[in-house]
């Protein structure tokens, strides 16, 4: 299933999408058509319900027909979590290939990097990233897999790890590497306004058994600049989840970004970073495709 937030004049809703990916049941609304109780309104709400959430879907699935989905070409399409609860997640240099394009083999490395994005970054599939040319001139994209969390946990095992995941979706961990090395850390260069594209949407994990074995594609402007797969991680998800779990709580919504494969901006020589009117293109299999363009 594919969960998704859009809006319309009237507002904000969950639905999820048919397998077309084209049309979207607004689930509040039709569980009301059929049941007198309580739907969550955000994706939040629907992520703390857990296993309750996919039950009351799968029960409105098997009552609905064709005719309760509506085209999802007349709503904008919001990122899954519009407003994250806390900073997003971020592991830095997860395949080997884009440690060695930052830096040298010296640069893979032993344990996970984590760093994190302002929840203000973040933006839906669909929407403009600002420029911030009065800021930075070295805006780079970075397309990668996010996990997300769908239960209360710490100290997770690793094999416990994926029982932890209410799904994935796509995120471009757009950066402005001159202020990353100017501040001599991520944050500042991680967390502009709008630089954290995520979406289109979400599908649950019942629906991807292999994590670890997803093809993902950038491109910018038409032409392939990332090609890879979440094979090659360093880190696996399980290992991710463990890390960050050891005396820190993960809960329900939170937003785990993987890493980025090689071939960003900064690893060519010369660097190709973004410009107004670049569009970028994040495609990961069994997921879909998050489109954005700089402004």
């Amino acid at each position: 299933m594919k969960f998704v937030t859009v809006k319309d004049q009237s507002g904000e809703f969950i639905g999820v999408v048919d397998e077309s990916g084209t049309r979207v049941l607004p689930l509040k609304k039709a569980w009301e058509e059929i049941e007198n109780t309580p739907f969550p309104d955000t994706m939040l709400q629907a992520i703390d319900l857990g296993d309750e959430f996919i039950e009351k879907v799968h029960k409105l699935m098997e009552k609905v027909n064709i005719d309760s989905f509506l085209s999802l070409d007349q709503y904008t399409i919001l990122a899954p979590i519009p407003t994250p609860r806390k900073n997003i997640y971020c592991v830095g240099k997860n395949y080997a290939k884009h440690a060695i394009e930052m830096g040298s083999k010296e640069d893979i490395p032993e344990h996970p990097i984590i760093f994190t994005k302002s929840p203000t970054t973040v933006v839906g599939c669909g929407a403009e990233v600002l420029n911030h040319q009065q800021v930075t001139s070295e805006l780079d994209y970075e397309g990668e897999l996010a996990v997300i969390i769908g239960k209360k946990g710490r100290g997770i095992s690793r094999e416990d790890a994926l029982d932890y995941v209410f799904g994935y979706t796509i995120l471009n961990d757009v950066t402005a590497r001159d202020l990353q090395a100017q501040h001599k850390q991520y944050f500042i260069g991680k967390s502009l306004d709008t630089t954290c594209p995520m979406g289109p949407w979400i599908v649950h994990s019942s629906e991807i058994e292999k994590p670890h074995n997803l093809n993902i594609e950038t491109k910018i402007n038409g032409e392939v600049r990332q090609s890879s797969n979440t094979e090659n991680f360093i880190f696996p998800i399980e290992e991710i989840i463990h890390v960050l779990s050891k005396g820190m709580t993960l809960e329900p919504g939170d937003i785990i970004a993987t890493g980025t494969p090689e071939g960003v901006g900064k690893g060519f020589k010369p660097p190709r970073f973004l410009k107004s009117g670049d569009v970028m293109t994040v495609t990961i299999e069994q997921i879909g495709t998050l489109t954005n363009t700089i402004s």
